[in-house]
């Protein structure tokens, strides 16, 4: 079939990071690209204004609740994600790093390339298209931070944070400073703290103020509220996409629509639930058997430190989400982070800091619970939790991973499940994140007057640890039998299908992985043909080459504002500190 024979060239599912520079860039190569979107889109005032307007904050569709904050549970793990046009950008903490050295040489891709190399460039494009600039914020929390790094030995290893964020005047909307004009106005950040509630200032620098604005200029569609459930080849060639209307009971709202290619980006969630169910289903039969092997959390946990009362001197919910971090050991990462005045809902998955050891995580607790009556009492409370909190995100680049699978539901729907994979067992708390909370309450309890104390969530009193950060399970390996995309980020067997979201993450990073998704895709989107034209990857049965990228005839932005140049400039690259020989 001809390319014009299909109702799109390219379906993109998901909307992320991964799919926004899909849209943007393939749209740029003359390519009709069509967006299908499991969320619904967002104004900036349609956020919630605190977590607790649960409705436009938590995403459970068939709830009645559409908002940016999806929580999925695993055996293993707890998971946190985002939903809405702009995906995990609507709700993420605007933080941008990349990550060190041991991430691009990882034994699962090593054998490719010359990761660091090849990526460089791109991770340079991300930035200026993300608007990465150093995070200006510095105020009590930042101070604290500081002092544990040093009390822990490791004050080099602090820094302030990379954000994407439109800083400017605070609350003053000024015309397009990133894309020359080709992009929306723009609004100067108040630091409310609310990042990861959704940004009704207008400063986050999400994806629909950037690539998906873009992508729509020249344009690509985009098609919310829409979930697929089915990717099925053709019989003259492409594939279909049936989708349905998100939250749908029924079969009724259920549409078809042909591409030539598809491009999966729904997140690591959202992709391999679908591509479990297309291998067990038998429509992808040769989907390579190490789906769902090499899934990644990030090696994360989340942990905190709260004071009895909200300090009266000291405002530790002023700054965006996240504003500092170090290095308490060479593989461990401490960030903090925060919510906004009123967003006090995440409060309710806090408790006690439940030391690991010989007796079973519940008896732990209630060792714990005994030995300090008051603050477990406390630890209860969501009363102005934000006021009095710094959430503490701890990240490793240790290689361990979970295996996750399809698993059909009792009505019929389908799910994943989980069990430990490779490498060292996922941790279940990390004693190095635990120590530094230590550490840092004893130094919030100085500098704010009041009694404070170290906590982790309520899901590690079981042994399962939240996450934000839920990667990898289609990694990209140098065979089918390495991994599940090859080297550009098609699929094994079917390299008119890629994957190019955080699913396609094959190692821990130890650091947010935000901006490294989206650096993946730009250079996976680089080397795909102007539409119609010679594309210069070789066949899979060939084996992997370099090539160059192949550049776009009509580019979306001519010219950068002095906002995408300051961007360009910020060394974002988190360095870990040398310890031992």
């Amino acid at each position: 079939m001809s390319a014009e024979a299909f109702d799109h060239d390219v379906v993109v599912i998901g909307s992320g990071f991964g799919g926004s520079v899909t849209a943007l860039r393939l749209a740029e190569k003359g390519y009709r690209v069509h967006v299908l979107e499991s969320g619904r889109r967002f104004a900036d005032e349609d956020f919630a204004r605190t977590s607790w307007d649960l409705r436009r904050y938590l995403w459970a569709p068939r709830l009645g609740c559409f908002g940016v904050q999806r929580v999925h549970r695993l055996p293993d793990v707890v998971v946190l994600a985002g939903a809405g046009v702009g995906g995990g950008s609507l709700n993420y903490a605007n933080t941008l790093y990349v990550p060190p050295a041991e991430f691009f040489a990882d034994r699962q891709w090593a054998d490719i390339t010359d990761w660091q190399a090849e990526l460089g460039p791109h991770y340079e494009t991300a930035s200026r298209m993300l608007g990465v600039v150093e995070n200006p914020c510095d105020g009590v929390v930042e101070q604290v931070m500081r002092l544990a790094a040093r009390d822990l030995g490791v004050e080099d290893t602090y820094r302030k944070t990379p954000t994407g964020v439109f800083y400017g005047m605070p609350g003053r909307r000024v015309p397009d400073p990133y894309f020359g004009g080709a992009g929306p106005d723009r609004t100067g950040c108040t630091q409310c703290g609310n990042c990861m509630v959704g940004c009704r200032v207008g400063a986050k620098n999400t994806l629909v103020k950037n690539y998906l604005a873009l992508a729509e200029s020249l344009g690509a569609t985009i098609e919310p509220m829409r979930t697929v459930v089915r990717v099925e080849p053709g019989r003259g060639g492409g594939y279909a996409v049936t989708h349905e209307r998100t939250g749908a009971w029924s079969r009724g709202t259920r549409q078809t629509v042909t591409a030539e290619q598809v491009v999966f980006a729904a997140g690591t969630w959202g992709t391999q639930k679908l591509l479990h169910r297309m291998r067990e289903e038998r429509v992808l039969p040769r989907l390579s058997e190490r789906l769902g092997h090499l899934t990644r959390t990030n090696s994360e946990a989340l942990n905190g430190v709260m004071t009895e009362r909200v300090p009266q001197d000291a405002d530790l919910s002023r700054g965006v989400a996240i504003t500092s971090s170090f290095h308490p050991t060479a593989d461990t990462h401490v960030e903090n982070c925060r919510y906004g005045p009123g967003s006090n809902a995440m409060g309710l998955l806090a408790t006690i800091l439940v030391p690991g050891g010989r007796l079973p995580r519940p008896v732990q607790f209630l060792v714990e619970a005994v030995k300090h009556p008051v603050v477990f009492v406390r630890s209860f409370s969501v009363r102005r939790w934000s006021e009095r909190t710094v959430i503490g995100l701890v990240m490793q680049s240790k290689d361990n991973s979970l295996r996750v699978s399809g698993r059909r539901g009792l009505l019929g729907g389908w799910g994943l499940t989980s069990r430990q994979g490779h490498g060292e067992p996922n941790p279940t708390f990390i004693p190095e994140g635990q120590e530094a909370m230590r550490v840092l309450a004893r130094r919030l309890a100085e500098a704010t007057g009041l009694r404070a104390f170290a906590g982790s969530s309520l899901g590690e009193v079981a042994d399962i640890p939240l996450t934000a950060h839920f990667l990898g399970g289609v990694a990209i390996g140098s065979n089918p039998q390495r991994g599940v995309v090859d080297g550009y980020q098609r699929v094994w067997g079917y390299p008119d299908l890629h994957v190019v979201d955080g699913s396609a993450v094959s190692a821990n990073l130890g650091v947010n992985p935000s901006l490294t998704i989206t650096a993946q895709a730009e250079r996976a989107m680089s080397f795909w043909p102007v539409k119609g034209g010679a594309d210069p990857r070789p066949a899979q049965d060939e084996g992997y080459v370099r090539v160059e990228p192949v550049p776009a005839p009509r580019p979306a932005v001519t010219r950068y504002g002095p906002a995408a140049q300051d961007a360009s400039a910020l060394p974002a690259t988190d360095t870990a500190p040398s310890f031992g020989g």
